[in-house]
């Protein structure tokens, strides 16, 4: 645990795509994690389809954590049609699901959403002709929207965005340039600017794309899949102190 009262330190993954065969795979990772650290935030695609099971045992694994602990679901999280379900399971292990609420845990405030893909900065898509195209947009402006209602809720010195999207472009490259448009938009990003407490972003998502990076107001930005943070750190999960 952190031992200045004045910080806290925050472990960050996402991307564990949790299986119907995964049974006790992450316990003894959650359990280091809350030796390590004060908070827990767990950055979407949990699962792997967004079914029960998987998110039973995820669920399992999680109650071996005696942190708090923050998530956000992914796009694999939906792909079952039961969003709802996944988030209620999880909440009975203890996890505070961040879509609809914000918290503060030891000062810090915790905001999220899942985000949507569009693109980034000149390359984000615009609503524009098709219907189709400007519901596809409006899903993205929804989103970020569901971020910054979150962000204006805080009143605490210190705030990090958990996402699952990226907000930025810097922190999904390494990954093809054809499915950026894909991987993010900058539309969180413009939400997360708005604010001047926020001091750290978490997203996951981009399995090959860069550990850190920031927003055009300086917020550093990290990216939190497991598999970008072992090879950045040697160990799944980020450690962030704010």
């Amino acid at each position: 645990m952190s031992e200045r009262s004045d910080t806290i330190t925050i472990a960050a993954i996402g991307d564990l795509h949790v299986t119907e065969s995964s049974e006790n795979r992450f316990r003894d990772m959650f359990v280091e994690i809350a030796e390590t650290a004060d908070v827990l935030a767990l950055c979407g695609d949990l699962t792997n389809f967004g079914k029960t099971r998987e998110a039973e045992i995820l669920a399992e694994d999680l109650r071996a954590c005696t942190i708090p602990m923050v998530a956000v679901l992914g796009n694999h999280d939906y792909e079952c049609g039961q969003p709802e379900e996944i988030a209620h399971i999880l909440h009975g292990a203890g996890v505070t699901m961040l879509d609809d609420q914000a918290v503060v845990i030891e000062g810090v405030g915790f905001a999220g959403v899942k985000g949507f893909v569009g693109g980034f900065d000149r390359g984000e898509l615009g609503a524009f002709g098709e219907p189709a195209i400007k519901a596809f947009v409006d899903a993205a402006i929804d989103e970020a929207r569901k971020l910054e209602n979150a962000l204006r809720s805080l009143r605490t010195e210190r705030v990090m965005a958990v996402l699952h999207y990226a907000p930025i472009a810097a922190t999904v490259e390494g990954e093809p340039l054809e499915i950026f448009p894909f991987l993010g938009s900058s539309r969180l990003a413009d939400a997360i600017d708005r604010f001047d407490n926020v001091k750290a972003v978490v997203h996951g998502h981009a399995h090959r794309g860069a550990y850190r990076g920031e927003t055009s107001k300086g917020v550093p930005v990290y990216n939190c899949a497991h598999f970008v943070v072992q090879a950045e750190t040697g160990r799944p999960y980020a450690l962030i102190e704010l």
